[in-house]
């Protein structure tokens, strides 16, 4: 069926035009969100090109092009000429963009370090020793190597943005920057020049520097948490083995790469190996691990006929399958190729970020121009020394620092808040929207239940030698290779029972085990088993295997002759938490849904049990995603919960992502907030810890922008028709910092709340 919706999708893409190629290309250098708007518009405009968008967070542009009129190599050099790159090569491309992140990270760090190294000198001299001999020129020579080497990317960006009529917050940057550096020192080297007009000759490098020091601490920290987002997609690729056995028409084997695997070759799967690519199988037997696809824990047997999918990995018998989908047509690369589409969507908060980003740059330099423009006219006797001293300061109280930190101090400090109960957010998409969930839908295995098949309940009949029975039993068991086994092996180990040594012991495919001890025959094995050896079964333990099936367990008889002597339920436990916490949502007003691949009838049971009347069982991997798109075309806000490789489409489909941290890697890096527990309790601390941490931004981001709001019409000197008053670039610089401390002072008092 999955396969089926693949193919119809594929098809109707081909259909839907024959011209238009779609690529995803990886970017480089990209450091706010303007810069993001910047790329899109540039790729729109290159002849050729039907749509394109840009997605920030991950660093990604997707462009739909014509390809006979537009190629990659246009793309990169459009993107060039404004200071940014593309990774246009296909071999390798995450590898290069991981490795150009990482650079680019590092060498944030150090200019962060070393810009805050020698801008705390500047402060200090600048706020309380500004009258120590040669403090300017002493200011100047630490202020320099700051604004214009460890700053010398915002000049460099702007000019490039500038050549093409753009703007972006290395903009302001570099002219709040340049501007006071360059006033500073010719106030350094001239101050008789504002002497001989009656004004005092003030420098402001301290401002300077500190600008580029706060900036690049909030680059540092973008990049901190954005540097694992490629990760889940290579998870993912780990999946497929690097090379493959391939069985010749003489039998022999030759051991070749993955690549080059095509459709109906013949293959051999060993013991612990991936199977490479999907198809059916032809010969040989075994167990196969699909919780990657299915979630479901229990290995699936694999005999001539069966179907078989890439990623996936084989337990311990060997077989041979002939190959029916190879390279991207394959299940596991679907789940890759819909996960990347669904993690480069745009959230509603990064399109608010582009329309913020896009607005405030040129308005604050509109505004400089402005008061400038009208001191020059206005302004009288000093216009000029009055009009450049407010467009300076008007940059300088302008300058974005605070809005650089707001989000990410906040989601720091909630990260750590997080941490101390159990929850792992890892971005401030997923906390916009926690706190308005109305919808969640739980993965049944490994989220509402432990994950593991375990022993539940055994019932031996009346005799006198049950010891002796578990010690066969143990001795049976340890030699099948059948998953179900192993929860039985562990189960009678915890009693320290020895296993006998069995004369004889034979696999009866599909039904169980049969083996010899001290002149008896042993069984262990389903019904079917049961019925075709001729076993009987007592009234005692048949109305216990009924009730115990009707609970939705897997029963196991054990059989000694024509005799059953015990019966064995082995089940995946539900949690301990699961009913309070699903009640506890539930009390919310929150819709909870439960999706598995499992049978309707352990689903139904599993539903009963924790309190669900909404559930879906038999689901598989797309259809999950699509439930998810489903409820959120009806208007709800949908938070999913998984904890495997198969529930990775619909954890990044999902509005709100969470990952159960027992469960796959793969989950986890997909989803955008993971519960380092197996406690599902957890998810309403998650969705009040986002409530309190959203708030916390809205906080951050109001005093962002209230000293802006207030101090850039007092720079440009709206009080001075009143009162005379001129705001000094000096105390710009101080309230600039004094927003940046009122940032992340109010992100500290998330540390102490409490969450419910």
């Amino acid at each position: 069926m999955e396969q089926e919706m693949i193919n119809q999708k594929s098809v109707s893409a081909k259909t839907k035009s024959k011209t238009l190629v779609k690529e995803t290309f990886p970017v480089l250098e990209m450091t706010c969100a303007a810069c993001a708007v910047s790329v899109e518009s540039m790729l729109k405009s290159v002849n050729g090109v039907k749509n394109a968008g840009v997605n920030f967070a991950n660093q990604e542009a997707w462009v739909e092009y014509d390809p006979t009129i537009a190629t990659a190599a246009i793309f990169q050099e459009t993107i060039r000429s404004i200071g940014y790159d593309i990774i246009i090569e296909k071999e390798n491309k995450d590898e290069i963009k991981e490795a150009a992140q990482q650079k680019h990270y590092e060498a944030v760090k150090q200019r962060t370090i070393w810009s805050s190294i020698l801008s705390a000198p500047v402060v200090v001299i600048g706020m309380f020793f500004m009258d120590i001999p040669y403090g300017n020129y002493i200011m100047m020579a630490l202020a320099t190597p700051v604004v214009f080497y460890f700053g010398r990317s915002f000049f460099a960006n702007a000019w490039k943005q500038a050549r093409h009529g753009k703007a972006n917050m290395d903009t302001l940057v570099a002219l709040s920057t340049g501007i006071a550096w360059l006033f500073s020192t010719f106030n350094t080297f001239f101050p008789e020049f504002w002497h001989a007009r009656g004004l005092h000759a003030h420098v402001y490098f301290e401002a300077a520097a500190v600008v580029i020091a706060f900036i690049s601490l909030g680059k540092m920290l973008e990049e901190k948490a954005k540097s694992s987002t490629s990760s889940a997609i290579k998870k993912l690729m780990g999946l497929q083995p690097k090379t493959v056995t391939l069985i010749l028409e003489d039998g022999e084997t030759q051991e070749l790469p993955v690549s080059q695997v095509k459709q109906n070759f013949v293959l051999l799967v060993k013991p612990g190996e991936k199977i490479p690519v999907d198809g059916e199988v032809t010969g040989g037997e075994s167990f196969v691990d699909e919780s990657m696809i299915t979630g479901e824990p229990v290995p699936v047997e694999k005999k001539a006929g069966e179907k078989v999918f890439a990623g996936t990995i084989n337990q311990k018998g060997s077989f041979r399958f002939r190959a029916e989908k190879v390279g991207a047509e394959t299940l596991l690369s679907q789940i890759i190729k819909m996960v990347h589409e669904a993690q480069g969507s745009k959230a509603p908060v990064q399109k608010l970020v582009d329309k913020i980003a896009g607005i405030f740059v040129p308005v604050v330099i509109g505004i400089s121009i402005l008061t400038f423009l009208a001191w020059i006219v206005l302004g009288g006797e000093n216009a000029f020394t009055h009009g450049l001293l407010t467009a300076v300061t008007v940059l300088v109280i302008a300058c974005p620092c605070a809005l650089g930190l707001a989000t990410p101090t906040a989601i720091m400090v909630g990260v750590g808040k997080g941490a101390e109960h159990n929850i792992l957010i890892k971005d401030a998409e997923s906390l916009e929207l926690a706190h308005k969930v109305n919808a969640i839908i739980l993965d049944k295995t490994g989220t509402i239940t432990e994950g593991k098949p375990e022993v539940s309940d055994v019932l031996f009949g009346d005799t006198k030698d049950i010891q002796q029975l578990k010690s066969i039993l143990l001795a049976i068991e340890m030699q099948s290779e059948h998953p179900l086994a192993e929860a039985v092996v562990r189960f009678v180990q915890t009693e320290k029972i020895q296993p006998v040594a069995l004369e004889k012991i034979e696999s009866i495919t599909g039904k169980g085990v049969a083996a010899f001890y001290n002149g008896k025959q042993y069984f262990v094995g389903n019904t079917k088993l049961l019925h075709d050896k001729a076993i009987q079964m007592n009234e005692q333990f048949t109305a216990r295997t009924t009730e115990l099936q009707q609970q939705a367990k897997t029963v196991v008889a054990f059989a000694e002759n024509d005799q059953v002597v015990a019966v064995i339920a082995i089940s995946d436990k539900i949690k301990a938490s699961s009913k309070s916490a699903i009640q506890s949502l539930q009390n919310k007003g929150i819709e909870v849904y439960m999706l598995t691949g499992d049978n309707k009838q352990t689903a139904a049971a599993i539903a009963k049990e924790v309190g669900l009347k909404e559930f879906k069982a038999e689901v598989m991997p797309a259809e999950k995603a699509a439930f998810v798109k489903l409820l959120q075309q009806q208007g709800k806000v949908v938070a999913m919960v998984g904890d495997g490789i198969n529930d990775s489409h619909a954890l990044a489909q999902a509005d709100v992502s969470i990952a159960m941290g027992k469960g796959s890697d793969i989950a986890m890096d997909v989803a955008k907030m993971t519960l380092i527990t197996s406690d599902l309790g957890s998810i309403s601390k998650a969705l009040d810890l986002s409530k309190k941490t959203v708030n916390t931004i809205r906080q951050n981001l109001f005093w962002a922008f209230i000293y802006n709001l207030i101090g850039i019409p007092i720079a440009a000197g709206v009080l001075f028709p009143i009162n005379g008053f001129l705001l000094d670039p000096m105390i710009a610089g101080a309230a600039m910092a004094l927003s940046s401390v009122s940032v992340v002072s109010n992100s500290l008092r998330l540390k102490y709340s409490s969450l419910s």
